[in-house]
């Protein structure tokens, strides 16, 4: 076990599972005490017992981020238990699913802002006292590379992502002289939804590969939560108002992924783009297409 984090607390959204878990897991390793915000009753414990056993201190939190007095609370409930919030950070979503920009409704962009937006804004203020009165802290807001490329189909998600990259800049130019850093990871890992794309299209998965530099995608603790660790110390002390891309290279080229969503069917069943009731999808040099 490392010291890095030893006697620091974390307060970190979403970490039952995917790349919230797996920053939980590295923060754990460096000794760090977590409140664990997730509204998975099942998963969040788990997620616990993880931290415990790394080596860290955990407490589970029941949080729906959309709602207000819940996303504060998480935070609250890591000052109530330890006194005081070192690290934030902001990873939650659940996402609509895929559909053409024209078919999206106004509660789809409302929920897109919520849970990446709004749900950011409240554990931010939350946090920020105890992190002024502290000299300082780190917020961590997870964003995505679907805002930054444009990804086709989930608008809702992007222009919140888009969003949440803007409140952090705001948030780091404000509270830069209260020695509170505010930084963005765009991420790119194998999380459970990933590996349910792999396991239902193999070859689109390794077509998808294709499109990544380094031919492989991130592990949510040793990449991404790599990442997370260097913004959460001192190692990142004169690092504020930036994004950190950690998806193996995809931000560079833009976007190669160009899928087609035929009217007569709306939507994929989930953001990668994996049913198939309406036809067999298939690679082609722009990306996906559908068969009919």
């Amino acid at each position: 076990m490392g010291d890095r984090l030893v006697g620091k607390v974390a307060v970190i959204t979403g970490a039952g599972a995917g790349i919230g878990a797996g920053i939980a897991r590295r923060f754990a390793r460096e000794g760090c005490r977590i409140i664990v915000a997730e509204r998975n009753t099942e998963t969040g414990p788990r997620t616990v017992e993880q931290v415990d056993a790394l080596g860290g201190s955990a407490v589970f939190v029941p949080t729906d981020v959309s709602i207000e007095d819940q996303a504060r609370g998480a935070v609250n409930a890591a000052v109530n238990t330890w006194g005081r919030v070192d690290v934030l950070v902001n990873n939650a979503y659940a996402g609509r699913g895929s559909r053409r920009f024209e078919d999206k409704t106004t509660d789809d962009l409302r929920h897109g802002f919520e849970i990446n937006t709004m749900a950011a804004f409240w554990t931010m203020q939350e946090a920020f006292e105890s992190m002024r009165l502290g000299a300082g802290g780190s917020i961590i807001n997870i964003a995505s590379l679907n805002g930054v490329n444009a990804h086709m189909y989930t608008v809702e998600y992007n222009a919140g992502k888009e969003a949440l990259r803007a409140l952090t800049r705001t948030a780091a130019v404000e509270w830069g002289m209260h020695q509170i850093r505010c930084n963005v990871i765009c991420p790119g890992a194998a999380t459970e939804a990933y590996e349910a794309f792999r396991r239902a299209s193999p070859e689109n998965a390794a077509k998808l590969l294709e499109l990544n530099p380094m031919g492989r995608m991130g592990d949510p603790e040793n990449d991404i939560g790599g990442a997370a660790l260097f913004l959460a110390t001192d190692d990142s002390a004169y690092v504020t108002g930036n994004t950190l891309f950690v998806g193996g290279g995809t931000h560079v080229n833009g976007v190669p992924w160009r899928p087609t969503l035929s009217r007569w069917r709306h939507g994929f069943e989930s953001r990668w783009g994996c049913h198939k009731a309406a036809g067999q999808i298939s690679m082609t040099p722009g990306g996906l297409s559908r068969g009919r």
